[in-house]
């Protein structure tokens, strides 16, 4: 399973702050921190997150098809993670709400560099 994901910036400081304030809705806070990298988890594991300058000096760009999700303990925090999402300046990707028959229950947002990110719950 994976341990975290790696997202690319290229305005560290404005994203981190767009994340500090995401992932303290999971009680997930910075573990690692560096001049171009920061990451974030929780103290019992689990997948985190990370964003990060690219190494090669280049300009960071969304992949086509890519996608993080972050699961939610119920759909309330989805509502309230999708919802923290937008007003932090995200972009709408899809509003939080049930998709299919099978309980998945998901909200969709962009980062302030365009990452698509999911929250989402089952049942």
């Amino acid at each position: 399973m994976l341990g975290y994901v790696t997202l690319g910036t290229n305005d560290l400081p404005r994203a981190a702050a767009f994340y500090d304030k995401l992932c303290a809705e999971f009680g997930a806070g910075r573990f690692m921190e560096e001049d171009t990298f920061i990451a974030w988890g929780t103290a019992n594991g689990g997948c985190g997150i990370a964003l990060t300058k690219p190494f090669d000096g280049n300009t960071a760009t969304v992949g086509n098809g890519v996608m993080a999700a972050f699961q939610a303990k119920d759909r309330a925090q989805v509502d309230k993670v999708y919802k923290l999402a937008i007003e932090l300046g995200a972009q709408d990707e899809g509003p939080a709400g049930p998709r299919g028959e099978s309980g998945f229950y998901a909200g969709y947002f962009r980062d302030p560099d365009g990452n698509k990110l999911n929250v989402f719950t089952m049942g």
